[in-house]
């Protein structure tokens, strides 16, 4: 007889908790079970939240008392037999509705887990939210899910009921909240984040984090075992775990970049809403925690690909303050704890976000916002997006110029060099990707809006294999881009070729908590190579809770959504992925100047710095037509694309990421851009005439730069006097000892603007730079 092992959910509501609550609460730090008293209080009335009936299917209601399970067959509409447990517990009495799953062929079984729905009409920093989704609150993390197993014969099993965590009925001291199972290279052991804890009495909440968890057990009739992962950051979300190649633990944290508490939370760039700083690296045995992407406004679940890529979804928001008068913005003199806080709020970079005025003339106001693939290194080098693939590739209509008075500057790219012609909207991207590895270098994820979708939109395929050029990568429909039929979230391709997915038939999803997300089995139509909801794979799951919100006492009865699907198989273990080799032009200077690569990298590592170097600063791919492209050095290289105005470009600023910005109304700190300090620039080759932080661009159009590793870092050419010409427009994190070379700047695809390819010179800046540093005291 199969055996289900029903769950032992517990569900909450979410109600709007202000993101100053959300901060003052997040800092507390500690991850115990203590309770907070909170700032205010609202109703007592209980807010009692029925939800629709389950789909008219064999249905088993079951009472649970007791751990004792009794074992009853529940018959599906397909005729296949699916056997529920009946178990109770002491504490108290809630009502379990298990809708029997209409049998669908799978060939491994496919972990997933249950969430409670949200009652909130808006999904900004919300579990479900496309950022902002590690906020551990119970009104921002209901609880009540758990973690499940769907075998290929149609049996469940409730893995975190069966190992002990969580609790029925009144959600308290042992709820929890699951989410993101993912599986080892081996299919035996998994990873989950999950949350522990919930208030217990009215005006209260908890300090609790989401921490990472190893599952093992997972095979039918095992006995499942869930241990917390040691040295992880106790006092901080942990989020999207994955095993890397050498079954180190990947994941996304909120910890602050250098640990430093009164800088926690990050704040994001376009909200000012607690964020994630981005990928993390931890050995549990040894507690070696290494930040491989600092990322300013976030990254998203992270996945290592076929050909070893660290691939994830990063927010990309390099933009000024929006936030500056409504919130109150200041500046501090420093990252330091106890620093000054400034008279002004200034911000130097990028272009504000109005017009403005330079000796170029009128200025257009500079704004940003995408969500898009990025990949890395598995230790953490060679970070850009994936492929290199821009704004250019995917969004090929409106974007501005920066100087509105230079006609040979477009507002949009129209000239064709992309392959790709759907357009991935600069309000929202591409979230949730996974690699089919019956197809390496094809990826699938979801392209949606930033808000109120529940990160759940159209399914898009796309390529991207290790070393396609940017131009060639294509995005297209993998299902309904109308959202007739409904919505997906975690597209997941199968060994055997089949997909699931969590689904939702709501065209519209206003009202969460009536999304109904179950884990379907897709079905394909091969002529339109579109993807639609097929067999649900476990009929619907229910259930009745109550919970503190914490002002009210909540309860809800219905379905439980089935949320971030992942197939329990082997699959074959990448070899693991590091910095490339020095290139040869830059190997060629190391060599003549008597330069050992092995000394310079080891210095770097313990200064904690990584060198950048650009071959010619004037050379620039032919697609970015929005900033200048006829660029020279004075005295030096020229590089033009038509006979446009020509810009002098005599000096490359470098800025960090420094969280120095604060709120008046809030707590953490959001990063700026601000030049790299004297302690990396005392480094580099002195540049008096040029702006802090610079160096000089030399005759050959060359660059070459010490910079901070393990924080993200910008750039700007400017003129002569410091003016800027040509801004980049993301952040990159280098890693100590990294040398990272960009032939061009923007770098190259297939040609330059002057048709061109990318520059094989041998940097003379590098030059200069490494007989400098041969002359500092080691």
């Amino acid at each position: 007889m199969s055996t289900f092992l029903f769950p032992s959910h517990r569900r909450p509501a979410v109600l709007a908790l202000t993101l100053c609550q959300i901060a003052v609460l997040s800092a507390c730090g500690g991850g115990s079970d203590a309770d907070i008293p909170l700032a205010s209080a609202s109703s007592t009335t209980a807010d009692n939240l029925a939800a629709p009936e389950a789909q008219a299917q064999a249905v088993r209601t079951v009472s649970t008392r007791t751990s004792a399970v009794t074992l009853t067959p529940v018959s599906t509409s397909t005729g296949t037999t699916v056997t529920a447990p009946v178990a109770t517990s002491p504490a108290a009495t809630t009502s379990t509705t298990v809708t029997a799953a209409a049998t669908g062929t799978l060939t491994n079984p496919i972990l997933f887990v249950t969430q409670v729905p949200f009652t909130t009409t808006v999904d900004m920093a919300t579990r479900l939210g496309t950022f902002a989704n590690h906020i551990p609150q119970i009104q921002r993390a209901p609880r009540g899910g758990d973690l499940m197993i769907r075998y290929p014969d149609g049996t469940l099993r409730n893995l975190t009921k069966e190992a002990g965590f969580g609790m029925d009925g009144l959600q308290g001291s042992k709820a929890i909240a699951v989410r993101e199972p993912s599986v080892h290279w081996s299919g035996t052991k998994a990873l989950i984040s999950m949350v522990v804890g919930a208030p217990t009495r009215q005006y209260y909440d908890v300090d609790v984090k989401w921490q990472i968890y190893e599952v093992t057990g997972l095979a039918k009739g095992a006995t499942v075992k869930i241990t917390k992962v040691a040295n992880q950051p106790a006092a901080y979300n942990n989020v999207s775990p994955l095993y890397g190649t050498d079954d180190r633990i990947l994941f996304t944290s909120d910890r602050p970049r250098g640990g430093e508490a009164h800088l926690y939370p990050q704040l994001d760039e376009y909200e000012s809403t607690p964020t994630n700083t981005g990928v993390w690296r931890l050995n549990p045995a040894t507690a070696e925690l290494r930040l491989l992407s600092h990322s300013v406004s976030g990254a998203f679940t992270p996945f290592i690909d076929s050909a070893g890529r660290i691939v994830f979804t990063r927010w990309d928001h390099l933009k000024r303050d929006q936030n500056t008068s409504g919130l109150g913005a200041v500046n501090y003199a420093s990252e330091a704890s106890g620093a000054a806080k400034l008279a002004s709020a200034s911000e130097v970079f990028p272009e504000p976000l109005g017009s403005s005025t330079s000796s170029y003339g009128p200025v257009n106001g500079h704004d940003f916002n995408l969500f898009s693939p990025w990949q890395m290194n598995e230790d953490g080098t060679g970070e850009e997006t994936l492929n290199h693939i821009g704004r250019h590739e995917l969004m090929p209509t409106l974007f501005t110029r920066s100087f509105s008075s230079d006609s040979a500057l477009r507002d949009y790219y129209s000239d064709g060099y992309a392959a790709n012609k759907k357009t991935i909207r600069h309000d929202g991207g591409v979230y949730q990707i996974r690699e089919d590895l019956r197809t390496p270098g094809t990826f699938y994820g979801i392209y949606g809006r930033e808000f109120n979708e529940l990160g759940a939109s159209q399914i898009v395929r796309f390529t991207g294999g290790a070393g396609m050029n940017a131009e060639q990568m294509v995005f297209t429909d993998a299902s309904d881009p109308t959202l007739a039929t409904g919505r997906y979230r975690s597209p997941t391709p199968l060994a055997d070729g089949q997909m699931v997915a969590s689904y939702a038939p709501s065209v519209t999803v206003g009202a969460f908590q009536n999304a109904r997300f179950t884990v379907r089995l897709l079905g394909y139509n091969a002529t339109t190579r579109q993807y639609s909801a097929g067999t649900s794979l476990t009929g619907g799951i229910s259930k009745t809770v109550s919970w503190w919100d914490p002002d009210t006492k909540k309860s809800y009865s219905g379905p439980l959504w089935e949320l971030d699907p992942v197939e329990v198989v082997a699959r074959t273990r990448p070899t693991m992925r590091t910095e490339s080799a020095l290139s040869a032009p830059e190997k060629a200077i190391l060599a003549e100047e008597g330069i050992s690569e092995t000394a310079l990298r080891a210095w770097m590592k313990t200064n904690n710095l990584a060198l950048i170097v650009t071959r010619n600063q004037t050379s620039r791919d032919r697609a970015d037509k929005q900033q200048p492209y006829n660029l020279q050095v004075p005295g030096g290289t020229k590089r033009v694309g038509n006979t446009g105005k020509v810009y002098d470009i005599a000096h490359y600023q470098i800025l960090q990421a420094d969280s120095v910005r604060g709120y008046t109304s809030r707590s953490g700190r959001r990063p700026i851009a601000q030049p790299i300090p004297a302690t990396v620039t005392g480094k580099n080759v002195p540049n008096t005439s040029g702006p802090s932080g610079s160096v000089k661009i030399a005759a050959d159009g060359s660059t070459a730069a010490f910079v901070p590793a393990n924080r993200a870092v910008t750039w700007q050419t400017t003129d002569t006097v410091g003016t800027p010409v040509v801004r980049e427009r993301v952040w990159i994190t280098f890693q100590p000892g990294e040398v990272r070379v960009c032939a061009s700047c923007h770098g190259v695809n297939k040609a330059d603007q002057a048709g061109l390819a990318a520059p094989t010179n041998k940097p003379e800046a590098l030059r200069a730079l490494v007989r400098y540093w041969n002359t500092l005291p080691k």
